[in-house]
């Protein structure tokens, strides 16, 4: 078992526990990047605000526990992301898309809390059409495992499926643990168990909330709550080395360079109706 703890970071009032930070230093599985956004309250007026970026290569999961940040893209979606819906961005050859809030919502005091992560396609359809799959929260399957409420977001887990689209061997999974409840992990080739809330006891090891413990092969291992606890987990099959740079993966370097210039050239398509504003290059 290796743990990885967050680095923090603050976009504006929104914390940011990013916990993969780049490929060069941990993949898990397809997995190459996890950020636990907030919780954060805001007072009307002031909320989530991020400008249209690009991205390639990868697909985005935007899964909330709280709270909604409204969705829209260059292929032209527009989707309020809500808690519990699974909304899975991909980029492939390229996409462009903003996240921002209506207008109700950013007129009020309200919270978010939720994760984003970025999925590295497999290098033979790393260039397919970029597209947008919503899932809404009634659609993922639930279920108690013992004393754990259980919901399989993406990939199959203790006898459920997910219809969430899936490029390679792919799992996500979200469980929220009473105290002195156990939890035996899936058998994946790959797995991260990170912990959002609470506090895990892994083999006489503690999991601290807010980090990661990753496995290799984790079929059997059991995870124990001391406390009220909330897991999201991830994992899969590795699909060996990608390149990162800002809102870029890719298994080829040369096309992190190409999409570098084609940002700075503005050669991406434009997001309908949110196309007066954009994130310069870093």
């Amino acid at each position: 078992m290796n743990l990885l703890q967050p680095n923090i970071r603050d976009l504006g009032e929104f914390s940011v526990r990013r916990v993969l930070p780049n490929a060069a230093q941990r993949m898990v599985g397809p997995w190459v990047f996890f950020d636990h956004m907030g919780p954060v309250e805001f007072p009307p007026g002031h909320g989530v605000n991020v400008r249209p970026h690009p991205h390639i290569n990868l697909a985005t999961v935007t899964y909330l526990f709280e709270g909604e940040i409204l969705h829209r893209d260059s292929v032209g979606s527009c989707q309020p992301i809500t808690a519990g819906a699974i909304n899975l961005m991909v980029a492939g050859s390229g996409i462009v898309h903003s996240e921002r809030e209506t207008p109700e919502v950013h007129a009020t005091t309200h919270r978010v809390h939720g994760l984003q992560l970025w999925l590295a396609l497999p290098a033979a359809v790393e260039e397919m059409a970029p597209a947008f799959h919503h899932h809404a929260a009634a659609s993922i399957p639930r279920a108690a495992i013992g004393q754990a409420d259980v919901r399989v977001m993406m990939g199959a887990a203790y006898d459920m499926q997910s219809p969430v689209e899936t490029f390679s061997d792919t799992l996500f999974l979200e469980a929220q643990l009473p105290a002195a409840a156990t939890l035996t992990l899936p058998d994946v080739a790959e797995l991260g168990v990170y912990v959002a809330a609470g506090e895990l006891s892994v083999a006489g090891a503690t999991v601290a909330e807010y980090a990661m413990a990753t496995f290799s092969n984790a079929g059997g291992i059991t995870v124990t709550a001391t406390q009220p606890t909330r897991l999201a987990i991830v994992g899969g099959a590795p699909l060996g080395e990608r390149h990162l740079f800002w809102n870029f993966v890719s298994s080829r370097r040369e096309r992190i360079e190409q999409a570098k210039e084609d940002w700075r050239e503005r050669r991406f398509p434009s997001i309908p109706g949110d196309d007066e504003e954009f994130i310069p290059l870093p």
